[in-house]
């Protein structure tokens, strides 16, 4: 049996997304940090920290969609065997 376009690529594609922005997130926070604390905006660290978390979010949604996918398979699996 084969599953096209199953929720495994789309729980990847958002665990991966996911990761990019925290990355993002921690190389913006990592050199704002190194350049200064007093050349960062209260509001731009703000911002920074909301990609963070939304990174984060993004990530663990993606992690979830894999799991339901796998437990999905999994039923059919014991259905039909």
């Amino acid at each position: 049996m084969e599953i096209q376009g199953s929720g495994f690529s789309a729980g990847l594609g958002a665990i991966q997304s996911g990761q990019r922005m925290v990355e993002k997130a921690a190389g913006e926070i990592a050199s704002s940090t190194v350049a200064g604390a007093d050349s960062q905006q209260p509001a731009d660290l703000t911002s920074i920290l909301l990609a963070l978390e939304a990174g984060k979010v993004q990530a663990e949604a993606g992690s979830m969609v894999a799991k339901a996918t796998d437990q999905m398979i999994g039923s059919l699996i014991d259905t039909f065997a």
